[in-house]
């Protein structure tokens, strides 16, 4: 089941990820902080430790991922117009285990110019 799937801007590509507040539901508890980590496997099997954030303060939370994205963002040579798409999938351990989260890439593909559709990033 998707948690959210984002194409790819040119912040993401630079800084950090921004994120649906919804995102926020599917992520462990935040025990009263603006950050939590989390791990997420890519296609290729690869842990992934990221941090979600939010601001400490205001009315908007703002969520991001930071800690891990660039590192991430830079080994899959992500593109503008590229799409991510994280996901919580069923846990094969206990409910007292971390939940298990997945990240997919999938790069865009143009036709003379236009997009045409996404496929999965090697």
């Amino acid at each position: 089941m998707a948690s959210f799937s984002k194409i790819i801007t040119k912040t993401d590509t630079e800084k950090r990820l921004s994120v649906p507040i919804k995102f926020l539901e599917s992520l462990p508890p935040f025990h009263g902080g603006h950050a939590v980590d989390f791990q997420a496997k890519d296609e290729k099997a690869e842990v992934w430790t990221f941090q979600c954030s939010t601001r400490k303060k205001g009315r908007y939370k703002k969520p991001v991922l930071s800690k891990g994205w660039r590192a991430f963002a830079s080994r899959k040579k992500l593109k503008l117009g590229d799409r991510i798409e994280f996901y919580r999938a069923r846990n094969q351990t206990t409910d007292e285990s971390p939940p298990f989260y997945g990240v997919r890439v999938e790069r865009e593909i143009k036709l003379l110019g236009s997009r045409i559709g996404y496929a999965p990033a090697s």
